[in-house]
């Protein structure tokens, strides 16, 4: 297929970990031309089709980074200083729909103050979440929702295994380690969600919800994967008063984790959902055990 012919995709968030990994399946793909947006092009040249800039804080950006797109997919960063989802997805969404956007994707998570009827509160979550109706409202001939899943790679960042007071090294949360609720995923898979959905506009493109799952566990099953492939993990569940104190926006992690064990991860039965990401993904997401065999060596000592 020539590149004339070739719808483009204006990929937002195209050097972080949800939109890299949206650019390579495109490119895999074959069957689009892709911009990547990013506020500092010169950093990536070569990284797609096209490097454009774009700043969620700029709305002036967005007209050269839109113009002559067929598709757009957006992620926003709720861990930057002083981002407002809200207010940079619906600039974002009515700059597309101005530009005649025909497909947005927007990345997006579960509702967790309407699940919890109130009860609990994870604003990264819920900031999300409240997106949606925007991108619904907004008349696009095509939308679809992505939803990313518990990150394996939590597992080696953020969540990393932690030395004890007992001397061992594993993880203490305020969370039932016998409670099945954990959807999760290679956040690099994510991007094959997307490029189907743009594919397969007529079966993923009426307001659909993808959710990337490649498992679903408990904790105690996480642990006992890792001790099956040589690892001496430990596992200590702790009060939820305890962790929230352990460091900067451990309260909010203990309140998501309280919202995973009462509702799991997506919030609601996703059997359907989870069956047609995975048929717009063309194949199953990567097992948690998969991944760590390559992603979470054991240290030899």
């Amino acid at each position: 297929m020539s590149s004339h012919s070739k719808k483009l995709i204006a990929v937002i968030g195209a050097t972080g970990q949800q939109g890299d990994s949206v650019v390579r399946a495109l490119q895999a793909q074959g069957q689009f031309k892709v911009r990547a947006l990013t506020r500092h092009p010169a950093n990536h040249r070569g990284l797609a089709d096209e490097v454009v800039e774009a700043d969620l804080n700029r709305a002036d950006t967005f007209k050269a980074a839109f113009a002559g797109a067929h598709g757009v997919f957006l992620v926003t960063n709720f861990a930057e200083k002083g981002t407002d989802e809200l207010k940079q997805a619906t600039a974002a969404v009515q700059a597309a729909k101005a530009a005649g956007v025909k497909h947005f994707v927007w990345s997006t998570l579960p509702n967790v103050e309407a699940i919890s009827g109130g009860k609990l509160h994870v604003p990264h979550f819920t900031g999300k979440a409240n997106v949606d109706r925007i991108v619904k409202e907004a008349g696009f001939a095509h939308h679809t929702f992505v939803i990313a899943p518990f990150f394996y790679q939590n597992l080696v960042g953020v969540m990393a295994p932690q030395k004890q007071a007992d001397g061992s090294v594993g993880w203490a949360l305020p969370l039932d380690p016998e409670l099945r609720c954990i959807h999760m995923g290679d956040v690099r898979e994510l991007g094959n969600l997307v490029a189907g959905a743009f594919v397969h506009p007529n079966e993923a493109g009426n307001g659909e919800y993808l959710p990337l799952v490649g498992d679903f566990l408990s904790f105690k099953e996480i642990v006992d994967t890792l001790k099956r492939q040589g690892h001496e993990f430990s596992f200590q569940q702790v009060p939820k008063e305890v962790f929230a104190s352990f460091f900067p926006g451990a309260a909010e992690i203990a309140e998501m984790l309280s919202y995973f064990q009462a509702h799991t991860y997506l919030g609601s039965d996703s059997h359907d959902r989870i069956a047609l990401a995975n048929k717009a993904g063309g194949r199953p997401p990567t097992k948690f055990s998969t991944w760590a065999q390559v992603n979470f060596p054991v240290q030899t000592p």
